[in-house]
Parts: structure tokens; C-alpha cells; sequence
């Protein structure tokens, strides 16, 4: 019994010293896309502030796949040492509920992974060429109706972010559209810069720059208010179709790290979000930083979750999601 009080004390002390330690080795910032999207964008800069305010590594590592569920799960199954921290978007439960669908058995469960923070949640702007003479929502309604399907929306995937707000979107203007599922944020963008789809939805810092340089024209946006940004741009809810979706980016971990361990990460994050080179990285691309720590985070989580988890049950089994 004496030697096992010791050994628990002895415990105690390793994890204490652990903790004050922490970090004590490179901080892996993992993004489960392809580069170029949102989860890029965050990612870059708090990497960049997390090696300058503790002298130590913060690679971005990107391990794009299966609609981040590849990334996402590499994080799940990772040490619970807080060493690893996942940049992620609501891909982490829409593949779950998309899985759900399916009958098949997720490479990750929600509980094998820790609310860190939110970052930002900017809404999905939904964009046409500017060479599409398309220049309103209604316009585009009109335009569906009279080609009967035969339009096209590009995504980062099936059951993604960016899918399950334009079904939405499209259920309630009671139009059909082809879906083009590409591999991430960056590439669905790519499909629509090309001229390869006629619409997209996209984060505001992914899209902004194309609508700064004249090449895509805002129609609307799936906040229930108007972005500063794009102050001419109506929201959906505005126009009549009742959406609201968030493109937000939120740092997690595996889950069962250590207290005092995961208050330090929490402290970290805190510190890296408030620096000026984070902040200035963000406002650079219209990103509105909303950062709320682990507590506001999960309420917000949880309501969002409630929200498009429904939206994936009403979209149902697509040809698109098999495997």
C-alpha cells in the first residue's frame, strides 16, 4: 500500500512538472485540407505567433482526406499530451453525421477530441463569376428554374460545410443544382474561379480577395447580418430563404490531457489569438476574430452541431457519399 501511495504521489509530481514544463517540444498544428482554405489561413499565422512567443516549432502539417476526417482522426488517435492541435472547421461533426447515414464506422468519435477555442465564424458568401451575369439571388432562382438542373455548385465535399449550407439553400429556394464535390475550401473555389461551376459558397477570408480583384460578385451571405465587409450584400435570411450556417474555425486537441497540462494550451492559445501579428493576419483577410474560450466554445459547438446536424438528415443519402 506504502509503495503504491508513493507511486501515485510520484505521479502527481511528473504531471505537475510536465505541465510547468509545457511546451517543451514543437507544437504540431495539424489542418485535415488541402492548403488554401480557412483552416489554412488560421493556422499559418498562430503557428507563426506560437514559435515566436515560446521559442518553440509550430509546423502547419496538412493531412487533407475523406472530408478532413483523415486529419481529424490522426488528432483523435494522437498521445493526450496537447501536443497536437487540429484547426478545423463543422467538417469535424458533419463526417460523423454524414457516416451516420451511411452505416459506417467513423475513424473518430467527438469524444476523443478536446474544445480548445473558437477563432472566428465568419458566414459563407454565396458567389458567381463576374463574368456570370447573374447579379442577384433572385436572378440565380430564375436562372436554375428555366435550365432545370443543369447549373452547377462546387464544395469542399460531400456533406461538408460548404455542401450542406447550398442544400440548404437550395431546398429552400426549391431549385435543383449539380453538385461538383471537390477535396477542400480552396479547391471548391478553384472550380468556380476556373468557370467550372456556376456558384459556390465559401468563408470570407477565402473568397474576399477574388471579390477585391474583381473576379467573383457576391450575392448573398448566411449570417442573419449584413458582414461589413460586403456591406451590399444581402443575407439569405433578408431575401426570404430562412439559412444560417457558419464557416467557424476552432483549435481542439485529443482528447484526456492532463488539467494542468490543457490549462496551459488554453493559456498558449489565448496569448497567441491577442498578438498583434495574429490579429493583423486576420484582419489582412476580413476575418472577424471571435475568439471565446473552451466553455463559450462548446455552447456555441453544441448549438451549431444541433443546427446542421438536422440539415444533413433532411439532405439524406446522395450517390455522392458512397464509398
Amino acid at each position: 500500500m506504502k509503495n503504491l501511495l508513493l507511486a501515485s504521489i510520484l505521479g502527481l509530481v511528473a504531471a505537475g512538472g510536465h505541465a510547468q514544463d509545457f511546451p517543451s517540444r514543437a507544437i504540431n498544428i495539424i489542418v485535415p485540407n488541402p492548403p488554401g482554405g480557412m483552416n489554412q489561413i488560421h493556422a499559418q499565422p498562430l503557428g507563426a505567433v506560437i514559435e515566436k512567443l515560446y521559442k518553440q516549432s509550430a509546423p502547419v502539417i496538412n493531412k487533407p482526406g475523406a472530408t478532413a476526417a483523415s486529419g481529424t482522426a490522426y488528432v483523435a488517435n494522437q498521445p493526450a499530451d496537447g501536443y497536437n492541435v487540429l484547426v478545423t472547421t463543422p467538417n469535424l461533426y458533419l463526417a460523423l453525421e454524414k457516416d451516420k447515414l451511411f452505416g459506417i464506422k467513423s475513424p473518430y468519435s467527438l469524444e476523443q477530441i478536446a474544445p480548445i477555442a473558437l477563432l472566428s465564424a465568419d458566414p459563407l458568401v454565396l458567389v458567381v463569376q463576374t463574368e456570370n451575369p447573374i447579379k442577384s439571388v433572385k436572378e440565380l432562382v430564375a436562372a436554375a428554374n428555366a435550365r432545370q438542373g443543369a447549373m452547377s455548385f462546387s464544395s469542399s465535399g460531400p456533406y461538408g460545410i460548404v455542401h450542406v449550407p447550398t442544400a440548404m439553400f437550395l431546398d429552400a429556394a426549391g431549385i435543383k443544382m449539380r453538385h461538383v464535390p471537390t477535396t477542400g475550401g480552396g479547391p471548391a473555389v478553384i472550380q468556380i474561379l476556373g468557370g467550372h461551376v456556376d456558384i459556390t459558397l465559401g468563408g470570407l477570408a477565402a473568397v474576399y480577395p477574388h471579390i477585391k480583384s474583381g473576379k467573383l460578385r457576391p450575392l448573398a451571405l448566411t449570417d442573419v447580418k449584413r458582414s461589413p465587409a460586403l456591406a451590399d450584400a444581402p443575407t439569405l435570411k433578408e431575401i426570404g430563404y430562412d439559412v444560417e450556417a457558419y464557416l467557424w474555425v476552432g483549435l481542439f486537441t485529443t482528447a484526456g490531457v492532463p488539467e494542468a497540462t490543457f490549462s496551459k494550451l488554453r493559456d498558449m492559445i489565448r496569448k497567441a489569438v491577442a498578438d498583434p501579428l495574429f490579429q493583423d493576419s486576420m484582419i489582412k483577410v476580413q476575418v472577424v476574430i471571435d475568439y471565446r474560450d473552451t466553455p463559450e466554445f462548446k455552447k456555441f459547438f453544441d448549438a451549431d452541431y444541433r443546427r446542421l446536424a438536422a440539415a444533413v438528415k433532411a439532405i439524406g443519402r446522395v450517390e455522392e457519399a458512397k464509398k
